[in-house]
């Protein structure tokens, strides 16, 4: 089932007394951010829209104000919250890749239908991402995401295809 909701960042900490919140941003484009009017920010399991009124960078955090947020003291109760956006405001994705969300949970199988176990986590290591998969025992085994070991991903069939060259099991 695909997810509803992307989380986009973590708001960390407030940021001067005019409300400006620091958020952790789980984007790989940061400048992201200034494309969005709204989002979604999920505090004691609701979510609550606000409105986007200024956005800024400093160092690996994107600073931002909500036109909802008017001080530091308002700031500080969303410390810790989630900030969504609903799947239909995402970035579109170029051919033959996916968002985090879709993959985490598929069924991986090797080219001649056996089952390895799930994808538990995803990661990259600066060369290319890497799926990490689980089986029900608690085994993992890491494969990286490229076109040798992956060969086909089927979202619709919750299921990913792969080929174990030498070295990776």
């Amino acid at each position: 089932m695909k997810q509803e909701y992307f989380e986009i960042g973590q708001i960390v900490n407030t940021f001067g007394i005019k409300g400006f919140v620091k958020v952790n941003p789980f984007t790989d484009d940061v400048h992201r951010f200034e494309k969005l009017k709204s989002v979604l920010v999920e505090k004691n399991k609701q979510l609550i829209e606000m409105q986007i009124e200024e956005i800024k960078y400093q160092k690996n955090v994107v600073l931002i104000k909500f036109k909802e947020i008017l001080d530091i003291n308002m700031a500080e109760k969303y410390k810790g919250c989630y900030i969504k956006i609903l799947r239909k405001d995402a970035k579109k994705l170029p051919k033959d890749t996916y968002f985090i969300a879709d993959l985490i949970g598929l069924n991986v199988y090797t080219e001649d239908g056996k089952l390895l176990g799930k994808v538990n986590d995803i990661y990259n290591n600066r060369a290319n991402d890497v799926y990490v998969v689980k089986d029900d025992l608690g085994k993992q085994i890491l494969l990286p995401a490229i076109k040798d070991v992956i060969k086909q991903i089927d979202i619709e069939e919750e299921k990913i295809i792969v080929h174990l060259i030498d070295g990776l099991v």
